[in-house]
């Protein structure tokens, strides 16, 4: 994979000071205050559609985003359930910020948890508590809205938390994306022109390698934004190539709209041995990575 010299130049110079230190980012991001965020999101229980964790964590994030954000949607859907006869009733949190202005860029993160643990030697049938696959992207957007509250971006922000990402079974495409693939046919208008999608970034092990896809739809901004994580301190962040990701941006980049996923997919390495099992819990993820990711994003945002 090729990189840009000239971007690479550019989010050099404005990421280091002086004498090649690395740049101290005044973002204001709390990564204590996140990681709070992180634990209450779980300890509501699991979060799958229709489940009283859903319910609770819905709540919450309509109360938090409704003190922070311009305006708060809950875009609410139903679909027939894929696997038995009822319904899934679903919500996509939409917080705005500035929605007057035409130059945009949405955040999201999915907020629902895996309806079972078909990689855990027990109890594979029931749902999981979903800290770093679900919950950790959501506190980082939580905390990232408290920052935009006081001191705005020169664009407008969207922070979208989707529903339905993790529903499918193994292998069954069709039934995974669904808030992400249901708000791409229901946008709020204006649209944005660029996505970041966070997911799975709470790893206390982060490695945040290159997604192809993301790589070919929005090769500058990833560029940007990885380099500059790196030159802030951030080894976490790494221009490598990894995995290619069927995500929440997928949705996106088929309506043509440029999307990125930050993701960390070996959790807590490449065995994977966390993802999709009962050990995806608080004390498998970390302060310091919530920050790497958020005071990254934000800091990035504050240079558009």
């Amino acid at each position: 994979m090729q990189f840009s010299i000239k971007s690479l130049l550019i989010y050099t110079l404005l990421a280091t000071s002086g004498g090649g230190n690395p740049l101290i980012a005044q973002s204001g991001f709390d990564a204590d205050r996140a990681f709070d965020d992180l634990v209450t999101q779980c300890d509501f229980g699991t979060r799958e559609p229709n489940s009283p964790g859903a319910k609770a964590a819905l709540q919450f994030y309509k109360t938090t985003l409704a003190e922070l954000a311009d305006t708060v949607h809950m875009q609410n859907f139903q679909l027939d359930d894929p696997y038995s006869d009822g319904q899934l009733k679903l919500t996509n949190v939409i917080a705005r910020f500035q929605p007057e202005k035409a130059q945009r860029i949405i955040l999201c993160a999915h907020w629902d948890t895996r309806p079972r643990a078909e990689y855990d030697s027990y109890f594979p049938e029931k749902a999981i508590i979903g800290a770093n696959d679900g919950a950790s992207g959501v506190a980082v957007l939580l905390e990232i809205a408290r920052q935009l509250k006081s001191n705005p971006t020169n664009p407008g922000i969207d922070i979208i938390l989707f529903d339905g990402e993790d529903y499918g079974e193994p292998r069954d495409l069709q039934h995974y994306l669904l808030g992400s693939r249901y708000y791409v046919e229901h946008p709020y208008l204006p649209m944005a022109q660029q996505v970041i999608l966070l997911d799975m970034v709470g790893d206390a092990q982060l490695d945040l390698k290159i997604d192809p896809v993301s790589y070919q739809s929005a090769p500058k901004v990833m560029e940007e934004i990885w380099t500059l994580g790196a030159e802030m301190g951030y080894d976490q962040f790494q221009l490598v190539v990894g995995a290619s990701m069927y995500d929440d941006h997928v949705p996106f980049i088929e309506k043509g709209i440029k999307a990125i996923d930050i993701i960390d997919f070996e959790y807590p390495g490449p065995d994977n041995r966390y993802w999709h099992t009962h050990d995806d819990t608080p004390d498998k993820c970390s302060p310091e990575s919530l920050e790497a990711v958020g005071n990254t994003v934000l800091s990035w945002l504050y240079l558009q």
